[in-house]
């Protein structure tokens, strides 16, 4: 399938998704991969995992780079050779990129009940109790989740916490964002958060 969907989310940043319906032999035409990242295909035991993998090189094609311009840091922190700022996310049938000049960070995760049993562990798990069904407690755990996973990915510092170091304040569905804060080693940034949902996945994007 080509690209699902493309969001411009302001003059200099821009988020990419596709929908994983090919299968591996497809999506590795047209792809060249570095000898690096052509190792960590071969060594993928999961099928999915190299179809989600090979996808995001397609994104990046989308986007008009090749998987010669990634490269990653010491902290697994991708980047791109022009000094863009990208981040990068799979989850069984979707993967997404986001690329700006700023700093930046993506997640999608599929909404699962298991959400509930390890809330506690990223996000104070009572203010959202109240909400009327256990389907909207799932949609909202997992864009708190997915907020704090793109916040994670792109402050990559060792030893941040889901739970003691990101803040995601409350939001209404139908607003589709949020902002959040990271108090962290005696200094505090804030982020605009944004999210969509589709086809029983949310994907969350932070700046």
């Amino acid at each position: 399938m080509p690209l699902y969907k493309t969001i411009t989310v302001n003059d200099h940043t821009t988020a990419y998704i596709w929908k994983i319906e090919e299968g591996i032999d497809t999506l590795s035409e047209g792809i060249s991969l570095t000898s690096h990242c052509q190792k960590r295909v071969d060594g993928m035991k999961s099928e999915l995992h190299r179809r989600g993998f090979m996808s995001v090189r397609h994104l990046l094609a989308e986007a008009g780079y090749t998987d010669f311009d990634l490269y990653y840091d010491t902290y697994g922190k991708p980047h791109l050779t022009d000094g863009k700022h990208i981040s990068i996310t799979h989850s069984y049938t979707f993967s997404a990129i986001i690329i700006s000049d700023q700093e930046v960070g993506i997640d999608i995760e599929k909404q699962r009940d298991k959400i509930l049993r390890i809330a506690h562990k990223f996000t104070p798990f009572e203010q959202y109790k109240t909400l009327a069904n256990v389907d909207a407690v799932i949609r909202k755990l997992t864009i708190v989740w997915g907020a704090k996973e793109s916040l994670y990915k792109l402050y990559a510092q060792e030893g941040l916490s889901f739970l003691k170091h990101i803040d995601v304040q409350d939001f209404y569905f139908d607003h589709a964002q949020t902002t959040a804060t990271i108090t962290y080693n005696n200094k505090q940034s804030s982020y605009t958060i944004r999210f969509i949902e589709f086809e029983g996945f949310t994907c969350v994007y932070g700046y």
